[in-house]
C-alpha cells in the first residue's frame, strides 16, 4: 500500500484527478479524517470538499507513474 496527500481547490480539479485514478485497475481509497471514500468516486470525493487535506491510499505496489500523474494536487 501506497499513501499521498492531496487537496483539491476547486471541482474541475477533481474531474481531472478522476480521469487520472479511473485509468488505474488499482483500489483505492480516499481518507479524511473520519470519512473513508472510494477515491474513483465523484460523489464522494466532493463529500471531501475543497482545499481540505485528504490521504489518498493507493492498494497496490507499483503506483509510480499514478504518482507522477497526480503529481500536482499532492500537498506539501
Amino acid at each position: 500500500m501506497n499513501s499521498f496527500n492531496v487537496t483539491f481547490r476547486n471541482p474541475e480539479e477533481i474531474l481531472n484527478f478522476l480521469s487520472i485514478v479511473e485509468k488505474y485497475d488499482i483500489a483505492m481509497d480516499m481518507i479524511r479524517g473520519r470519512l473513508i471514500v472510494d477515491a474513483k468516486s465523484l460523489l464522494g470525493l466532493m463529500n471531501l470538499g475543497l482545499n481540505n487535506v485528504a490521504e489518498l491510499r493507493v492498494y497496490g505496489d507499483d503506483c509510480n507513474q499514478l504518482r507522477q500523474e497526480i503529481s500536482k494536487y499532492m500537498a506539501a
